[in-house]
């Protein structure tokens, strides 16, 4: 089982400040560069800890600087309470002998609840800490969330933003992610159905056919999963710190930290959905505590331990398989760019990295510590690869991937880059294609 490590000190030596935070990242911009993942891993091998074990917060990552001696040996490991790990593992145990429950429900999708990961096998557990668990119902639902969980598709028809949000959900439910839902058929949903397609074996096509579309609602029980549900919002929805991003990464460096802009981004991204489209869907809505609201229901991830991962540029889609080398997820990603292009080849993951800093050097080679937060260039998580400087990591602006460019790196959303985080194993096989 991965061990969640938290880092109370690091990164004395050449004054870095550490900062905490929440995760999300930033768009890619001029002159920011790359992370060196060598850094962090070499403060897990000086720090005596096993190679490839999760880091949480408090961990500042930089480009291209060889650091020594940076996090101190006072580790403290964040193992949980035993109850809760069998809990969450369906161990149980019978005569000193450990049984594992089999999961009984077959949906990845359950009604009332939404990314509480019930089922999950012990190599994914942090699933459950890097996702917040989304409790909701189908009451009250507005005219508009009832003809989204209804709608369905014939041949002939045209998807309209009904059908496209309950076509996105599917392929979503499958683990084939569309992005942000918006409703609206598009590049990367497109993408999502030709990766469900590969993954069941149908012909690969442009546009939605009734083969495809019968086996997205061939697992009934998913099949009449609500897409969009009512849910209440707590203080702690709404109560969020927000701050106003500055353009420079100077002044980015003086905040406390890449918080949200605003308590919509933040909805929209626990969500799973657009913005505009969290607004249209509650046009009365004043997103106060106790305001019941009409959301997308995310569903929950993958789960399933992830041992190889396909970064293909041309179809800009990242693919996860098992140790059987069985497709079992696929996430939109932005690959490189024409300034900054990803590396080539067969990489191996070398560190795992939850809500880092991040450090920019300019031309001149000054640095700035951007701290974490949603805003943060590299997000909510850092998946550092062998080839150093290259990595997987999320994105301030999920709209836009598959439509802008990264420093060589894999973008995702922060939702896709934390479900990642959590299922991916250590020494993973990441390959550029």
């Amino acid at each position: 089982m991965h061990q969640l490590i938290k880092i109370s000190s690091a990164i004395a030596s050449i004054g870095l400040s550490v900062v905490s935070f929440m995760g999300q990242s930033i768009a890619a911009e001029t002159n920011i560069n790359v992370i060196d993942n060598n850094v962090v891993d070499r403060n897990l091998v000086e720090s005596n800890v096993a190679e490839g074990n999760i880091i949480n917060d408090n961990v500042a990552v930089e480009d291209s600087v060889a650091v020594e001696n940076l996090i101190d040996k006072n580790v403290k490991e964040d193992n949980g309470s035993k109850v809760e790990d069998d809990i969450l593992n369906n161990r149980v145990a019978v005569d000193n002998t450990v049984v594992v429950v089999e999961p009984t429900d077959v949906s990845p999708v359950t009604s009332g609840i939404s990314q509480k990961i019930v089922n999950d096998p012990m190599d994914v557990k942090p699933l459950n800490r890097f996702l917040p668990t989304i409790k909701y119902t189908t009451e009250n639902l507005s005219d508009t969330a009832k003809k989204v969980n209804g709608a369905s598709w014939v041949i002939g028809e045209e998807i309209d933003r009904n059908t496209g949000t309950r076509l996105q959900a599917l392929l979503n439910w499958h683990q084939n992610g569309v992005g942000s839902v918006d409703g609206y058929w598009g590049k990367n949903t497109r993408k999502a159905m030709q990766a469900f397609q590969k993954m069941q074996n149908l012909t690969v096509t442009d546009n939605l056919n009734q083969e495809t579309w019968q086996a997205l609602i061939k697992n009934n029980k998913l099949a009449m999963q609500p897409v969009l549900v009512s849910y209440q919002l707590s203080e702690a929805d709404v109560s969020i710190k927000t701050t106003t991003i500055p353009a420079t990464a100077e002044a980015k460096a003086k905040l406390e930290g890449m918080y949200y802009e605003s308590v919509i981004e933040g909805l929209a991204e626990k969500f799973h959905m657009g913005e505009n489209y969290l607004k249209n869907l509650n046009p009365n809505a004043s997103f106060k505590a106790g305001d019941t609201i009409i959301v997308y229901n995310p569903g929950n991830p993958n789960n399933q331990p992830v041992s190889r991962v396909v970064a293909d540029k041309t179809t800009e889609t990242l693919y996860a398989y098992d140790n059987n080398n069985k497709l079992i997820a696929s996430y939109p990603t932005t690959v490189g760019s024409i300034a900054t292009p990803s590396p080539t080849g067969i990489h191996k993951v070398k560190v795992k990295v939850h809500e880092p800093n991040y450090t920019y050097t300019s031309e001149e080679g000054s640095k700035s510590i951007i701290p974490p937060g949603p805003n943060n260039p590299v997000g909510l998580a850092w998946i550092g690869l062998s080839k150093p400087s290259y990595g997987i990591h999320g994105s301030p602006d999920p709209a836009r991937i598959s439509r802008q460019a990264s420093a060589g790196c894999i973008r995702l959303t922060n939702w896709d880059a934390l479900a990642l985080l959590g299922a991916i194993e250590n020494d993973a096989t990441v390959e550029f294609k």
